[in-house]
């Protein structure tokens, strides 16, 4: 119900605006909180502390009539949340419609209302104050009530189609592609490489970002709606692609962008030197009590820990060595220090690049910018130190200016460069573009091969979770219509 018809129901004014009309006037920015680190670090469950329901729905109260919402256009939420809607729903008391709203544009917001950086948030008209509405705080809290009240259900479809369809990975792409395309009535198989289903939700974020029950009750949400799971199954080097063109009447690639960017560093090939993902995925795999596939256990404690990067993956290393008892972890960043505060008239509603702490490196990290990672020295086969350098405005090392950290673990932690070629893709024969990641528009989402679409990681590159749920559910809305001619699933 949108907000005319809420407000013709009620007969108010009132319930014409987003929120209270003078709530953002009236009522404070408040947010989640977090368990204190000496307690947090002790453990890889969630931290974050609820806010209570009156308390969501006061933030929700601050929601303003602002004519041009940014939050739910591109800017600030790919996934296009119909974010005043719900705030002002949950203002009203009524969370079962704001769920179902909610669940109309984001298959899994618990998933996105825990792990989005909330760009929608840099977007908010009052972020132009630096207090915008606590949006991810709010969509977390109405996506796990509705769980708790038990108003997410399995939604079947009325109606088979005879078609069928083979989704290759299930992180959040291959998940939303798949919900869509079972409720649309066709017969859907998810074909997972790992033993669950999540992909880097599940192997990549730590259990202390999200725990990985979230994923499985949707899991199970979809196997009720008729998808299939296939787990084990490594498309392209254990099934042949062409099986499944063959037997399938389209193929999704949903997989991710997993080829890490190799700086190729003097000494990189010392014992203790290692790309960031094995190190979260052996970690998840720990608390998930599954096989880790490591003779020796890669972990840090009792080890001063060196982390090259500045991003999301870097901030997770942190977290997991801290948590397994790391004596020190130092983060290394090219970057300069950015601003504490942006310009909001240069940047706004844009997502800034402005001074951040996360949650992680909270807990005690070493932070060092404007500084590059000459090399890695070592002894004995083992690496001691990291080399660095300050660098200049261009990003280049500054003479004279070289020092080295000690180190018994390092982390390289800056990106990825694209899906792995060998196996699915070289397999399948797709056009891949400039960057390596394979060749598709946003309009239909098809490869160069005939019934061969792909969305995701795997077609935009690394990137956010909740683009990734976009062009899941894009790419299920293509697929429909390729099949039927005709589609009522939204784009």
């Amino acid at each position: 119900m949108g907000a005319a018809a809420r407000c013709a129901r009620r007969g108010s004014a009132e319930g014409c605006l987003m929120g209270k009309v003078t709530g953002f006037l009236e009522i404070d920015r408040h947010d989640q909180k977090y368990q204190p680190a000496s307690d947090r670090i002790r453990h890889f469950r969630e931290f974050t502390l609820p806010l209570p329901e009156t308390e969501v729905s006061n933030q929700a109260a601050r929601c303003m009539d602002c004519g041009i919402p940014f939050c739910h256009g591109d800017t600030g939420c790919p996934v296009h949340n119909q974010i005043p809607d719900w705030n002002d729903l949950v203002y009203n008391g009524e969370w079962e419609e704001a769920a179902r709203n909610l669940h109309s544009t984001n298959n899994f917001p618990e998933f996105t209302g825990r792990v989005c950086p909330a760009p929608c948030e840099e977007a908010c008209t009052l972020n132009l104050e630096d207090m915008p509405v606590t949006i991810k705080t709010v969509e977390q809290s109405i996506a796990d009530k509705a769980w708790k009240m038990g108003w997410i259900k399995p939604e079947p479809p009325a109606h088979r189609t005879g078609r069928s369809v083979a989704v290759v990975g299930s992180g959040p792409a291959g998940l939303a592609a798949a919900q869509q395309l079972a409720r649309a009535g066709h017969d859907v198989h998810v074909f997972e490489r790992e033993p669950k289903a999540g992909g880097l939700l599940r192997y990549g974020i730590p259990d202390f970002k999200m725990e990985k029950h979230h994923i499985d009750r949707r899991v199970a949400q979809m196997e009720a709606e008729g998808v299939t799971f296939h787990y084990g199954v490594n498309v392209g080097v254990t099934k042949p692609v062409q099986e499944l063109l063959d037997s399938y009447d389209a193929v999704l690639l949903a997989g991710g962008a997993e080829a890490p960017r190799d700086p190729k560093l003097p000494g990189q090939e010392l014992e203790g030197v290692h790309f960031a993902m094995p190190y979260l995925v052996q970690q998840n795999r720990r608390v998930g009590h599954e096989d880790t596939g490591r003779e020796h256990p890669l972990l840090a404690s009792g080890r001063h820990v060196v982390v090259v990067g500045g991003g999301d993956t870097a901030s997770d290393c942190v977290g997991t060595a801290f948590r397994q008892g790391a004596l020190s972890v130092t983060q290394l960043d090219i970057r300069p220090v950015p601003p504490v505060k942006e310009n909001k008239l240069a940047v706004w509603p844009f997502w800034p690049t402005k001074f951040r702490t996360s949650s992680s490196q909270a807990e005690g990290a070493e932070r060092e910018f404007a500084c590059a990672t000459l090399g890695i020295e070592g002894r004995n086969g083992r690496v001691t130190g990291v080399k660095c350098a300050r660098v200049d405005h261009k990003r280049q090392p500054i003479p004279g200016t070289e020092f080295v950290l000690r180190a018994d673990l390092v982390f390289l932690a800056i990106g990825f460069a694209s899906p792995i070629h060998e196996g699915l893709l070289e397999q399948s024969g797709a056009d891949l573009d400039g960057r390596g990641n394979v060749k598709a528009n946003v309009t239909d989402y098809q490869t160069s091969v005939p019934k061969l679409y792909a969305a995701g990681d795997m077609r935009r590159g690394q990137s956010l979770v909740v683009w990734a749920i976009r062009e899941g559910r894009q790419a299920a809305h293509a697929i429909d219509l390729a099949l039927m001619g005709t589609t009522t699933l939204p784009r």
